[in-house]
């Protein structure tokens, strides 16, 4: 497969070149440190995958692939794992967090490898498989940093228009620029549920449930009536 590279970190570019280096089946065309350079490009070219950055000057991975006409398969490179669900909403193949290990690099490179030639699979045979790691945290924006919450010491999360505040077991929050839908999607398998337009909450820190109520750290949060069967389902009430 020829592949390109955009990422605005000459380290992360430099890594991913060594990468695919080691792969036989991978052929680097180009690398590019910002998007905009790339666009003709990958317009005029056969370029079959895209090693790409989401969080770069002026114009975002996003905004990339929203312009290209042309649409190769992608593989997210990204530092911020709060952007995994627009990732695959967008169908990437797969959404790398930095630093990446080469295990995780190689195991992208063989899913884009069958989507983009399945018949190349012998008959009966069943894909590689490498152990994952599951993530139990995420990285938010907060101001001027990333914070890095843990999904267990998160109690809930209020939405508030575009903005969101997620409350945690030392008895702060983090206000960060993020829907309830996003979070909702990537915290769902985590033991989250959602019971109100307005609130996330985890489920294991629940301490009673009323009628059309949970009790948690004191917090009185409601059940809507939209979520209420729901969220009883999941947790077999």
């Amino acid at each position: 497969m020829k592949c390109v590279i955009i990422d605005d970190e000459p380290l992360a570019v430099d890594l991913i070149k060594e990468f695919v280096s080691k792969v036989e089946s991978l052929e680097l065309v180009n690398t590019f440190t910002n998007a905009i350079d790339a666009l003709s490009i990958i317009n005029q070219s056969n370029v079959d995958l895209i090693f790409l950055d989401i969080e770069m000057p002026h114009f975002s991975g996003i905004d990339f692939i929203n312009a290209i006409e042309k649409k190769p398969l992608i593989i997210f490179t990204t530092a911020y794992s709060n952007y995994a669900v627009e990732g695959f909403n967008l169908g990437a193949v797969d959404y790398l967090v930095k630093p990446i290990p080469f295990h995780r690099f190689l195991k992208s490179v063989l899913r884009a490898q069958q989507i983009f030639n399945p018949q190349n699979l012998p008959v009966n045979s069943s894909p590689i498989s490498i152990p994952e790691i599951e993530q139990d945290f995420m990285f938010v924006r907060a101001e001027y940093e990333n914070v890095k919450l843990n999904f267990s010491d998160i109690l809930f999360i209020e939405g508030l228009k575009d903005y969101v505040k997620i409350y945690t077991t030392d008895n702060k929050f983090t206000l960060t620029l993020i829907s309830l839908i996003k979070l909702e999607n990537l915290l769902s398998s985590k033991g989250f549920a959602r019971i109100h337009r307005s609130y996330i909450i985890n489920i294991k820190h629940v301490k009673s449930i009323q009628k059309n109520k949970v009790i948690i750290a004191e917090k009185r949060i409601p059940i809507s009536e939209s979520y209420k069967n729901s969220f009883f389902e999941k947790i077999n009430l």
